[in-house]
């Protein structure tokens, strides 16, 4: 009995660790239209999955705005199988325009796209940091 209650217990705390959705962590963004990128915390909100700007750099590498820094930039975002994400928005800072989006994570890249109505926007390519 004390073994299955063992086993029972370990499998209870190494199943949320299993069930991490790989998008999670810290990814770098592609570069916007003025060379300017920013490090994006992805993490659940809910049953879905959100990101904050954690980290603002200009194109020189440089500490960027700190205005944006705590804001949403995904949200609502849902896992639809096999890496792809969708449902969600994408907020452009330098825009300032939230794009309907969709994500496809390959690996340590996330290939990120978006649209407003009918005109729609490559987001480019998003990097694990950590």
């Amino acid at each position: 009995m004390k073994k299955l209650a063992l086993i029972v217990t370990a499998a209870l705390i190494a199943t949320p660790v299993m069930a991490a959705d790989p998008v999670l962590g810290t990814w770098q963004t592609a570069k916007d239209d003025n060379g300017n990128y920013g490090h994006i915390e992805v993490a659940p909100c809910g049953s879905k999955i959100c990101g904050k700007l954690v980290k603002s750099f200009k194109s020189d590498g440089s500490a960027g705005s700190t205005e944006n820094i705590g804001k949403n930039i995904i949200w609502d975002m849902k896992s639809s199988g096999g890496g792809a994400y969708g449902g969600g928005k994408i907020w452009s800072p330098d825009r300032d325009k939230t794009y309907k989006s969709k994500m496809q994570l390959d690996g340590n890249m996330i290939n990120v796209k978006g649209c407003i109505a009918f005109i729609c926007r490559d987001g480019g390519t998003w990097t694990r940091v950590n």
